[in-house]
């Protein structure tokens, strides 16, 4: 599968098109075929009661690495839209950077099918929890 879009192209194509993504310091580390790896810089707003990542934080991740994947391989086409996503809690998730790797299993005409592996900094290479999802692409 060819790329549309480098790792710095979508990076700056996420901060512009959501503001939040740029407050939080997104990095879209590296995508290549079938592949995309982000970084959530680590903040103590991350954090839940038990000094461990929140899962909104994790859900984030996870939805950002398959947002970065879909576009560096369909280009500027913001309207890619979450349909579907499954989160899957599977250790506790220590402080850190929370890194999102997301790889492609399917992608079709109008919707694109992956999953995503969720760690930190903390434990390289433990995954803390796994995602499944599903985009919606614009026509």
């Amino acid at each position: 599968m060819d790329l549309k879009l480098d790792a710095a192209s979508v990076e700056a194509l996420i901060r512009d098109g959501l503001v939040a993504a740029g407050r939080g310091g997104l990095c879209v580390d590296e995508v290549r075929s079938g592949y995309a790896r982000v970084r959530l810089p680590y903040d103590e707003g991350m954090l839940r009661p038990g000094t461990v990542i929140s899962g909104p934080t994790l859900f984030t991740a996870a939805d950002s690495a398959m947002y970065a994947l879909v576009l560096s391989h369909i280009g500027p086409q913001l309207m890619a839209v979450t349909s579907d996503m499954s989160l899957r809690f599977l250790a506790k998730a220590l402080p850190g950077h929370v890194i999102g790797e997301a790889r492609l299993l399917k992608l079709g005409r109008r919707l694109a099918v992956m999953e995503a592996s969720l760690s930190t900094t903390a434990r390289p290479g433990q995954i803390v929890a796994h995602a499944t999802g599903t985009y919606a692409l614009p026509d």
